[in-house]
């Protein structure tokens, strides 16, 4: 069965390979670079920390991204140890990785991390639509540039939407516990 998965997973990859065009890939390697250390999401969710209408947004994907961070580059990348692809498989990556490990997207689960929690909490309809369209884009770009399974892509992307859900549940703990604290002063 897991062999049959990663056949499946390898097959999926090599059909992406196979749609790259000459002038869609240096714009697709600058997007997917964008997101090394997450720099695109911390960037942004900082530019958005800084208006107070969207403080909250801001505040709550960087702490799902630090917990994404924990889970996937501390945590799970060292236990799977699983390689890159163009290391198994006959493809040349558009971008250079220096970490030999691709399970999960640590670019995946930063960019779902960030989308997520600011497309539960942006004020505005197209910035919560972009948000989830940006993290979208990051998933597919890892793939095209074939640094990453379809399989890294999915779990970096359900890692990052838990780690959204998990900081907005704090926040709203949060928030009730404030509350409570300002009943209780009265």
């Amino acid at each position: 069965m897991l062999e049959a998965l990663l056949n499946l997973d390898a097959s999926l990859l090599l059909a992406i390979q196979d749609l790259r065009l000459d002038w869609l890939d240096p714009i697709v390697a600058f997007y997917t670079q964008l997101g090394n250390a997450g720099l695109l999401w911390i960037v942004l969710s900082l530019s958005v920390l800084c208006w107070r209408p969207t403080r909250r947004a801001g505040a709550l994907a960087l702490t799902a991204m630090v917990l994404g961070l924990l889970v996937t580059n501390v945590t799970i990348k060292p236990l799977v140890e699983r390689t890159r692809p163009w290391l198994d498989l006959p493809i040349l990556p558009l971008v250079v990785e220096n970490d030999p490990h691709s399970f999960p997207s640590g670019h995946t689960c930063a960019a779902f991390a960030a989308g997520v929690a600011w497309a539960k909490t942006l004020p505005w309809r197209w910035g919560r639509i972009g948000a989830v369209l940006l993290a979208v884009l990051m998933g597919l770009s890892r793939l095209y540039v074939g640094v990453h399974y379809p399989t890294d892509v999915l779990a970096g992307a359900l890692i990052g939407t838990l780690c959204a859900w998990v900081a907005l549940k704090l926040d709203g703990y949060r928030t009730d516990r404030l509350k409570e604290n300002r009943k209780g002063a009265k």
